[in-house]
């Protein structure tokens, strides 16, 4: 306790000095929890978006995402009504629902075009938050009326090539599951966007029952089970295979491509990024340390005259060093922690990502982890740094340290 009370003591002899090296401490924790906040956000966001477009666990016909259909729902699933229901009965289960990938040509009477099309049931636009907006009209209705028009959701960009609007009407060809042509009159219910181009220029959505009369079968692609809890999915995904060894079980991380794509560069840049912080923090520590070494060599030479042991000396050095690594870690923690908070409660937007047109608001997570684990690594960056700073000055002869100017 004597020691450490030195070494608080010793921090006032330069204030400037150590006022600096503080502040450059602080701002290297601030940008290391910045980093790891704003890709933990990022990840979190993509593996939520990931759950809610499939599901947490997926089942489907054991080689549907293996190879390609050579027509509708050849590797469809039939008797899905009683599966839900078996499903739907675990307490742990949110909703299961189903849906039908299908593709087929869409015409207002004068221009045709490719469509890629999924039969879907409403409730599934409850579950799935953000991942599609709703530009125009309405979503889907929750049941089908039979007197009207089955419904259907165009891509934005593909209700802008047909030049239609919400209570338009369409025509969808497709082919059934017999390998024949059939024709389906429907009306635009809603104008959405997934912020993919691409996807917008292709993408139709309709009633699964609509897509069933279309394609001529009581079949579906596969059943999506979403979970109330995310933490549940590795458990059941488990369960699932055991149960239902004839079907195909696929957990959500198996079809995130784009998720593990984003998450393996994020680590990549933002580790990168963060030794460079920490090798700051250890030239700072150092060029402190050696500077201090410097101006009380004598003072050095005089302890070890006096019976102060090597270790002791350097122990003081170091604990001066870990207190400014401790208080500027702080620091940092706590700018961060600002941050967040700001940016919680603001509506910050970040730009469209390359390949997208939605932006997408601007968090930065807080996580006591991350926060445990920067201040630990600034903390030992900073004792390596005192350390070897120190070790030349109290390696000199105590009578050439006595008479150092």
């Amino acid at each position: 306790m004597k020691w450490l009370f030195l070494a608080w003591k010793n921090l006032g002899r330069n204030r400037r000095r150590t006022l600096a090296t503080l502040l450059l401490i602080a701002v290297a924790v601030f940008g290391l929890m910045a980093l790891s906040g704003f890709a933990l956000y990022t990840y979190e966001s993509l593996k939520e978006a990931s759950m809610r477009e499939e599901g947490q666990v997926i089942l489907s016909h054991p080689e549907y995402f293996q190879r390609e259909e050579n027509r509708p729902l050849e590797l469809g699933l039939s008797g899905v009504k009683d599966l839900q229901q078996q499903l739907q009965a675990d307490s742990g289960v949110r909703r299961v629902l189903a849906r039908i990938n299908f593709e087929g040509l869409v015409s207002n009477g004068e221009k045709s075009t490719i469509f890629m099309g999924r039969g879907v049931e409403p409730e599934r636009f409850q579950i799935q938050g953000q991942g599609v907006q709703l530009k125009q009209g309405r979503w889907l209705s929750p049941q089908l009326d039979p007197t009207a028009f089955p419904e259907v959701l165009l891509g934005k960009r593909l209700a802008q090539s047909l030049q239609v609007e919400p209570g338009d009407g369409l025509t969808l060809l497709g082919t059934t599951t017999e390998g024949v042509l059939n024709a389906l009159d429907v009306d635009v219910r809603g104008i959405v966007s997934t912020g993919i181009p691409e996807m917008d220029a292709r993408l139709l959505m309709v009633h699964l029952d609509s897509a069933q009369e279309l394609l001529v079968s009581d079949q579906v692609s596969q059943l999506g089970v979403y979970l109330y809890s995310s933490q549940q999915d590795v458990a059941y995904y488990q369960q699932l295979s055991e149960e239902y060894p004839e079907l195909g079980v696929t957990a959500w991380h198996e079809r995130a491509t784009f998720y593990h794509s984003v998450r393996d560069l994020y680590n990549r840049i933002f580790g990168v990024m963060g030794v460079i912080l920490l090798v700051m923090v250890g030239f700072a520590i150092f060029n402190t340390a050696s500077m201090s070494v410097m101006e009380r060599t004598r003072e050095l030479g005089t302890l070890a005259a006096l019976g102060t042991r090597r270790r002791e000396i350097l122990g003081l050095f170091v604990q001066e060093a870990l207190l400014i690594a401790l208080l500027g870690s702080l620091l940092g923690l706590l700018l961060a922690a600002g941050l967040s908070g700001a940016l919680y409660f603001s509506d910050v937007q970040m730009p469209p990502p390359p390949g997208q047109t939605e932006g997408y608001p601007l968090y930065i997570y807080w996580s006591p982890l991350m926060a445990g684990l920067s201040s630990l690594a600034v903390v030992v960056f900073a004792a390596l740094a005192a350390g070897l700073a120190t070790l030349k000055g109290i390696n000199k002869p105590i009578v050439e340290a006595l008479n150092h100017v």
